[in-house]
């Protein structure tokens, strides 16, 4: 083949294929190019850039076509010569990461977060996170892999610090910036060891490699391809907040905005978890055992730190952090059950891969909700201590209500979308002989329902001063936009629709 006519397959594959099929990413650079354009023009400086970065995630939610996974499973397409691939799984959680950005800018209209003009490298930041969230997903060689993390990671740096007056802000965004670099620099050399040892980048030729190396004699390979392989769990657990790479997490949501951290727990967590389940299939098939007892020590530990070291904070955000970093260990549960049975039994591999999609839909709604109530409580009351929240369901019993509907879903009580969300991973935990997982999952719900109750007892029962009280009507942009969050997850007890999407996405994958 002649230079000539490797360059015109390169096109060719770039124009015809690799340029559509990156149609919603695409449209996020766009988007993010004209709020800056706008900010720089007097006369256009008229436009919120809210209005350009809602209309920018639902474009690109619409360009991704996620409806096209319901008429049957999307195999995997390779794109730009192997570095990414497109099929049913990533679009599935690429769409759920530009829903958040959606969900979010609407969320920061109501709440009134920042002032007009700062609300362009507030939006330039979150699209540009997402643009490297949907790389996460999409990923199919291990330079995209750090690219996607390091995109996804930099601007959230920036956005944790974005209320500049606030010391404790600063302190948030410095403390992150200097975990993220450290683990960064650990993952990049996991990475190098990884390449270096298996002569190749791309995901699918390394499991090959890999493969072939312990068919034969791994030798002295074996230790630095178990050291790579830790050291790039780093990367991943820092961006999942799994323990012990979990520290940066309750002082950066203490000092974030609480609209930040919505965004972080929510579209971060599942941009990670899809790396993480893409992953392990993908090095999985070749060495279950190992992937698995990984998979499963941090899920258990993550999942029994977080709600043990929940139960005793008096502030909501950090709570939530809490929160975030125990539901972190429900969602790895089902990678580990879909690695342990995937090459006995592909079927019971998907199920339980659709199980972790579903529940990071079902998330999704419950997490955002919970972190909207902290944020119009936080302008209502001017306080973040659950203490304050003493006395609301006088002033405000709808919000309380839709605070207690989306607290027992992060639960996972019935009837509510959190109980079917945990149900099918736990199905997928039994299914897969992981009886000792799936033990941890249940203690640790049992262990959720107290701190979580803790806040509606604060709310409902606990009297509070006997001065005049703010108030969330449940009939105003607030208390509407609480509620638009609270009936998901009834409806989605009741009907479990995107299960079946999600099911469908994940015959991608195995």
């Amino acid at each position: 083949m002649t230079l000539y006519d490797l360059i015109d397959r390169l096109v060719d594959d770039t124009v015809r294929t690799s340029l559509w099929a990156f149609r919603a990413e695409l449209t996020l650079c766009a988007t993010i190019v004209v709020m800056l354009v706008v900010k720089t023009i007097d006369t256009a400086r008229r436009v919120d850039a809210l209005w350009l970065a809602l209309a920018g995630s639902l474009s690109a939610l619409f360009l991704a076509a996620p409806w096209d996974a319901l008429a049957g499973p999307r195999l995997g397409t390779e794109i730009f010569t192997g570095m990414l691939v497109d099929d049913g799984f990533a679009m599935y959680m690429r769409s759920l990461v530009l829903v958040t950005v959606a969900l979010l800018a609407v969320f920061v209209r109501i709440s009134g977060f920042l002032h007009r003009e700062d609300r362009t490298e507030f939006f330039v930041l979150v699209l540009g996170a997402a643009l490297g969230m949907c790389l996460m997903v999409s990923a199919n060689h291990m330079l995209v892999v750090f690219l996607g993390v390091e995109m996804a990671s930099v601007p959230s740096y920036a956005l944790a610090g974005i209320l500049k007056h606030r010391a404790k802000s600063s302190e948030a965004a410095l403390k992150f910036a200097v975990f993220g670099g450290a683990t960064a620099g650990v993952m990049l050399y996991g990475i190098s060891l990884l390449v270096g040892t298996l002569g190749s980048a791309h995901l699918p030729t390394m499991a090959s490699q890999l493969a072939a190396m312990l068919q034969g004699h791994v030798g002295t390979y074996q230790v630095v391809l178990v050291l790579g392989g830790l050291m790039l769990s780093v990367g991943l657990a820092f961006k999942l907040s799994a323990v012990p790479f979990h520290f940066w997490t309750p002082d950066v949501f203490e000092g974030a905005a609480a609209e930040v951290g919505a965004f972080l727990s929510v579209a971060s967590k599942a941009a990670a978890l899809a790396l993480l389940a893409r992953l392990a299939t993908t090095f999985g098939r070749v060495e279950p055992t190992l992937v698995v007892g990984l998979v499963m020590l941090l899920a258990a530990i993550t999942c029994t730190f977080g709600n043990l070291a929940a139960y005793g904070q008096t502030n909501m955000k950090r709570l939530l952090a809490y929160s975030t970093i125990a539901h972190a260990g429900y969602l790895m549960m089902p990678v580990a059950a879909a690695v342990a049975v995937g090459n006995a039994n592909p079927e019971l591999a998907r199920d339980a891969l659709a199980a972790m999609a579903f529940y990071a839909t079902i998330y999704l709604f419950m997490n955002l909700g919970a972190f909207a109530v902290t944020a119009f409580l936080r302008n209502a009351l001017g306080s973040e201590e659950i203490a304050d929240y003493a006395g609301l369901v006088r002033t405000s019993p709808g919000l309380v209500v839709c605070t207690a509907i989306l607290l027992f879903s992060l639960v996972g009580l019935p009837p509510l979308a959190g109980f079917a969300a945990k149900y099918t991973i736990f199905l997928s935990l039994f299914s897969a002989n992981l009886v000792g997982l799936l033990l941890v999952g249940v203690l640790n719900t049992v262990l959720s329902l107290f701190y979580y109750l803790k806040v509606v007892r604060v709310m409902a029962v606990t009297e509070g001063g006997n001065g005049p009280r703010a108030a969330v009507p449940l009939a105003s942009p607030a208390g509407l936009y609480t509620l638009a969050m609270t009936v998901p997850l009834v409806v989605f007890f009741l009907w479990w629709g995107p299960l079946a999407w999600a099911a469908s996405a994940a015959k991608s994958l195995w």
